[in-house]
């Protein structure tokens, strides 16, 4: 149990990790297509909602539009199993409480006998 408690943990920091990367590729694919603004020859990009993109393929439009469009998917997807695996660990570590201290009963409930009484030798 206590090793599925350390597995969980480490699936998590992945998971936030897997957050941050689609952070980064959310931010960078943003930039790529707003940076396509300032050229001469673009018009500026169309919105839906937050995300900019362009209806014609310009040549940064496609890198652009792929980065965010694997951000979002990254960012949601990080936040999911990051819940999931943060909840799997409680589970784990209410289990290992409840394991532990039904073995502090158990072992409150009989005398420890760890002592021994040295017999002496009369001569």
């Amino acid at each position: 149990m206590h090793e599925k408690a350390e597995e969980s943990r480490h699936n998590e920091t992945v998971a936030y990790l897997m957050f941050l990367t689609g952070a980064v590729f959310f931010v960078g694919g943003i930039l790529e297509t707003l940076s396509l603004a300032h050229s001469s020859l673009v018009e500026d990009p169309k919105w839906f909602a937050f995300i900019p993109y362009y209806t014609e393929s310009y040549a940064g439009a496609v890198l652009g539009l792929a980065l965010i469009i694997s951000g979002f998917s990254l960012i949601i997807f990080g936040i999911a199993a990051g819940l999931n695996y943060s909840r799997n660990r409680g589970w784990y570590m209410q289990e290992l409480r409840k394991a532990n201290s039904l073995q502090d009963a158990l072992m409150q409930g009989k005398p420890a006998k760890t002592t021994r009484k040295k017999k002496s030798k009369k001569t």
